[in-house]
């Protein structure tokens, strides 16, 4: 910069805007204008607040710059809600719009963007959602298609109703472009999946080409799905495409193949992958885990060529828990800080008391617990809670019951668990009341369901099995199914039967759970949203040997594979 050639204030914005992340740089460009006066210029001002937002210091500091502004645009008003967006700063955002808003300031799209953006991290604006909403439609910005993919968005993440996110896109009416298609499918992958891909073949047909992040939402989907059939059929068109090298959608075809019961396709895929990164390891440690293949866990990890964080760890520690490796899982929770650098957080110490809990070293698992440098959180305390229903620990369920319930007051798992330990020990009363208390404070259970896809349909299943069409011909299967797995040793565990009726009625009980049904429909992959109880456990492995078939059973936390009476989880779960 000479002396003749003074940079004007386009010029300063300009060299605000390219420091980015460089701090130093930020900060001397800034004094500069300072000393010349060229901060007091709206350009200079817009570009310093953003500047603030994303690198140097934060929204205080762009804050100051804002407030600091003698004269403000639009463009000004936008870039500090933004940067608050940018910061995390939600509630701020908010406080500035409405200011705005009464000011009589007129706001456009990327004002609402950004509003839209705040509100997907914050947990209760769902109600702050549907009054913007009305101020879109009042001023017809809910036309113009950046928005109405904004608040899809908004409402998908803050719990709204899927079938409202729709409305809004089919409300587009032709306008629709890549980023709100998948928009609604990612409104869909999670709640709705088979819905989501329905979407996504809608798409197709409209002759659009999918990007690789709408191709990674519907791997998402496919993941919800009861067999990788779907996958598959998404990882062809990658191929088409020409996406095969693109390692985000390898790392998400790996995640979705095992939650769909493949970890060998999962394996596949991770083997040909020309380069990996960190999330890829990862991904096929989480498979690995989710089958309780906990030795190939460990075998894979000490082939990691990326550098290992946080969900590495968490991975493996799940790996060692479901495959009853205690003794390995410790000292890989060792390793972590000593080796590798890595401090424990709060889900490293949740696994680390499954491990112990399940191997039934209850009170170790406790003073693990009392040791953390954190306060644990309900994942911590249903880990507890579990283990002690698993080797009957009445005194230790009842504190972590207790826990469980003061940090999430609307989760049935304490109650439920609780109700369960004392059905087993035939202390029916406690029972009775733990779930009058449930009723009481109005927390309902999640019913057992379970899932087939048999023909390219999938049935679901409830206890007792009323809903199914073909209800009667499948309890008659059922009930042959049963007489015949007698004869091979299937013993019912009526302890379970959480009623104090005759062990007669008790049996019946057990033989109409979800698994046992879907089992009975087709002898194939079954899909569930619950832990696997001991009794249809045990049925499985025998049903197994009976039908001289592999039965797979996916739970709420891993997949079982049946062969020959013989489970993959080595009866440890």
């Amino acid at each position: 910069m000479l002396i003749w050639h003074q940079p004007t204030e386009f010029a300063f914005a300009s060299v605000i805007s390219a420091c980015g992340g460089d701090d130093n740089c930020g900060r001397q460009v800034h004094a500069l204008a300072l000393k010349t006066s060229f901060d007091s210029c709206v350009y200079v001002g817009n570009a310093l607040i953003m500047m603030y937002c994303k690198s140097c210091g934060g929204a205080d500091e762009a804050w100051n710059v804002y407030e600091a502004m003698g004269f403000r645009n639009l463009v000004s008003w936008n870039s500090m809600i933004a940067g608050f967006q940018v910061c995390g700063c939600g509630n701020r955002a908010l406080e500035l719009f409405s200011q705005m808003h009464v000011g009589g300031i007129r706001f456009d799209r990327a004002t609402l963007v950004s509003i839209f953006s705040c509100l997907c991290g914050m947990g209760d604006g769902l109600e702050c959602c549907f009054q913007l909403q009305c101020l879109t439609i009042k001023t017809g910005f809910i036309l113009k298609i950046e928005v109405a993919t904004a608040l899809v968005k908004a409402y998908s993440s803050l719990g709204g109703e899927v079938s409202d996110c729709y409305r809004i896109f089919l409300e587009l009416d032709g306008r629709q472009d890549v980023v709100s298609w998948t928009g609604i499918i990612a409104a869909f992958a999670e709640r709705d999946p088979k819905k989501a891909l329905v979407i996504f073949r809608q798409f197709l047909r409209e002759c659009l080409a999918p990007d690789r992040h709408m191709f990674s939402i519907v791997l998402k989907a496919c993941a919800g799905l009861a067999t990788e059939r779907h996958a598959l059929t998404v990882q062809s068109h990658v191929l088409k495409v020409g996406f095969e090298d693109d390692i985000v959608l390898a790392n998400a075809l790996i995640h979705a193949c095992a939650r769909c019961g493949s970890v060998a396709l999962s394996k596949q895929v991770f083997d040909k992958m020309g380069s990996r990164d960190t999330v890829s390891w990862n991904s096929m440690l989480k498979a690995y885990a989710m089958h309780g293949q906990g030795k190939e866990a460990l075998l894979l990890f000490s082939q990691m060529d990326a550098q290992p964080d946080g969900a590495t760890f968490v991975a493996l520690l799940s790996a060692c828990s479901h495959a009853g490796m205690a003794e390995e899982g410790a000292k890989i929770f060792e390793t972590m800080s000593n080796n590798h650098g890595i401090v424990p957080q709060l889900d490293h110490y949740a696994c680390m008391v499954d491990i112990l809990g399940r191997a039934g070293q209850i009170s170790e698992a406790k003073e693990l617990i009392d040791k953390m440098p954190m306060e644990p959180d309900s994942v911590v305390w249903s880990a507890l809670l579990g283990s002690c229903r698993k080797h009957g620990e009445t005194k230790l369920a009842k504190l972590a019951a207790v826990k469980l319930k003061e940090l999430d007051p609307n989760n049935s798992l304490g109650y439920v668990l609780m109700s369960n330990i004392f059905c087993t020990d035939g202390r029916f009363n406690e029972a009775r009341l733990i779930r009058r208390e449930m009723e009481g404070k109005i927390v309902r259970k999640e019913p057992g369901l379970s899932w087939i896809e048999v023909g390219n349909q999938v049935h679901e299943f409830a206890s007792g099995g009323q809903q199914h069409p073909e209800k009667e011909a499948i309890c008659a299967r059922l009930e042959e199914l049963v007489r015949r797995l007698k004869d091979l040793g299937y013993v019912p565990q009526i302890s379970l039967a959480l009623h104090d009726i005759e062990d007669e009625h008790k049996e019946e009980q057990l033989y109409y759970h979800s698994e046992k049904l879907a089992l009975a429909f087709a002898l194939m992959n079954i899909m569930k949203n619950i832990r696997i109880c001991v009794d249809c456990h045990n049925f499985m492995k025998l049903a197994s040997e009976l039908v001289d078939m592999e039965i797979v059973v996916r739970d709420s936390n891993r997949f079982h594979h049946f062969k020959a009476k013989v489970c993959s989880c080595n009866d440890y779960w």
